[in-house]
């Protein structure tokens, strides 16, 4: 137990020392509810192991003495699909998982380094190069690594259940550089999620590349971001020709104009739009964009007969309201539903096939035409293929250009477009640059074609003027 004792001396008339008085007090519950206190604010509740403020006082002393700097590495695991066990199982088994891989990380380190835990299924270890205990960081770590690995594959026993799990790990290295605390966190963070893109239930160091492309990414959304606010995108549209060579169509083509990069093609800047959000307002704008041309163009004879065809990313066809916002765009402008073309990705299949099945038989049944785009490329499955309620086909560019001098390439539009007839679905093939290759295209068979051949993508006022050039001609068909 402990005691506070305060010590007083007696003295009597002539200031000589008598005696002394002592007085004690029994402070053993102030003392243990300081040490509760200093625990709860440095260690995690739920595994007993050091939380971040711990961690980051520890890195701090790591990195504190520019004059003797200490070499060391700093690990951040995550454990995957870790949500699956809380979603189907619960949170208390999760957090009883999370106690067992916290007693299994402790027993991968030596004694001195520094297992913590940072919030959720996120673990962070610190190896130190200390006096007592000197190794190369590098072989350290991946030793380390290595045992985290395997110990953490191992089942988990929990109450009626065998868990199996892995975990991704990545690993930065410091020494005699300047770097931060949130530098070194950061990296490790950066090199946890590379692991997770390898495939999981693996390690990968920091690479100086992985912070280069980080930061041009963060870079980009961020003029992204502007772009959007002072209205730098525009829409280039090109012809889409039918077998006869009359234009039946056109593509809505996004393009940003860029102050100083000049004009940035979709797939430079898209992948970044959908990560930042940003393409939910912006394929609307293309949306409305389109539907106003189809009504400029309803009011002339000569162009009412053409479609344009939009292209709908992933994000955007997944987003609640999709199907309500072509709807609204559509009654907006007072367009025809079949004038109006999707064209969806492939990767639309990769999951949730049944609710994309079902937005997409809402499309078709207002009127709205479907085209699959870039087909033979991604997740093509022709179990899944005979369940969409699709239009066309499109015959991606990357098997049209080499299709003169690839057999495979020329097997593979074969395939397509007799694929598509069988389906009673239209073909067109986009990328068509030369005469030989709509010759090979049309003597297999396929409807309708888009390239450099016929023109390249244009503004609106350019397209005006190339379609006035054209021969006069009947006005084809809806």
């Amino acid at each position: 137990f402990w005691v506070d004792l305060d010590v007083s001396p007696v003295w009597d008339k002539q200031r000589k020392l008598t005696h002394w008085v002592a007085v004690g007090r029994d402070v053993t519950e102030r003392k243990l509810a300081e040490e509760k206190i200093q625990h709860l604010a440095f260690y995690d509740a739920l595994t007993k192991l050091p939380n971040r403020q711990l961690l980051m006082d520890r890195l701090h002393a790591a990195l504190a003495d520019p004059a003797r700097p200490r070499e060391g590495a700093l690990m951040f695991i995550d454990l995957d699909n870790f949500k699956v066990l809380n979603d189907t199982l619960g949170h208390q088994k999760g957090d009883m998982l999370l106690q067992l891989v916290a007693e299994r990380l402790r027993s991968c380190v030596s004694k001195g380094d520094t297992v913590a835990r940072l919030g959720g299924d996120e673990f962070v270890i610190l190896l130190e190069n200390r006096g007592d205990k000197p190794l190369d960081p590098a072989k350290g770590a991946r030793a380390v690594a290595e045992r985290i690995l395997a110990a953490l594959g191992e089942p988990y026993v929990l109450p009626g259940y065998l868990h199996h799990t892995t975990c991704s790990i990545g690993v930065t290295l410091f020494g005699k550089s300047d770097r931060t605390v949130s530098e070194l966190l950061k990296q490790a963070d950066l090199a946890m999620y590379q692991a997770k893109s390898a495939g999981r239930n693996t390690v990968c160091f920091f690479d100086p590349e992985m912070q280069a492309v980080v930061s041009a990414n963060a870079a980009l959304a961020a003029d992204l971001r502007q772009a959007w606010r002072e209205g730098h995108f525009k829409v280039d549209y090109q012809p889409q020709v039918g077998a006869d060579g009359r234009m039946i169509g056109v593509e809505a083509l996004l393009r940003w104009q860029h102050p100083q990069r000049g004009v940035v093609p979709p797939s430079h800047f898209i992948s970044s739009a959908e990560d930042t959000s940003l393409i939910i307002p912006i394929g609307r704008w293309v949306l409305d964009t389109a539907c106003a041309q189809l009504a400029a163009w309803a009011r002339r004879p000569d162009r009412r007969h053409l479609s344009i065809s939009v292209n709908v990313s992933v994000k955007q066809f997944r987003h609640p309201e999709f199907v309500d916002e072509v709807m609204e765009a559509i009654a907006q402008w007072g367009v025809q539903p079949g004038k109006l073309k999707l064209e969806l990705t492939e990767s639309l299949l990769a999951d949730g096939i049944d609710v994309t099945i079902a937005k997409m038989g809402s499309l078709k049944d207002m009127g709205v035409q479907l085209s699959l785009d870039d087909f033979g490329i991604g997740y093509s499955s022709l179990s899944y293929l005979k369940r969409l309620p699709l239009d066309q086909l499109k015959i991606d560019r990357e098997f049209v250009k080499d299709i003169l001098t690839d057999a495979n390439d020329a097997a593979i539009a074969r395939t397509v477009i007799g694929l598509a007839h069988s389906l009673d679905l239209d073909v067109i093939a986009e990328g068509v640059e030369t005469e030989e290759q709509r010759q090979f295209l049309a003597r297999q068979g396929c409807d309708s074609y888009q390239g450099y051949l016929f023109c390249r993508p244009l503004p609106i006022d350019e397209l005006e003027a190339f379609m006035d050039r054209q021969p006069a001609q009947e006005p084809a068909t809806a």
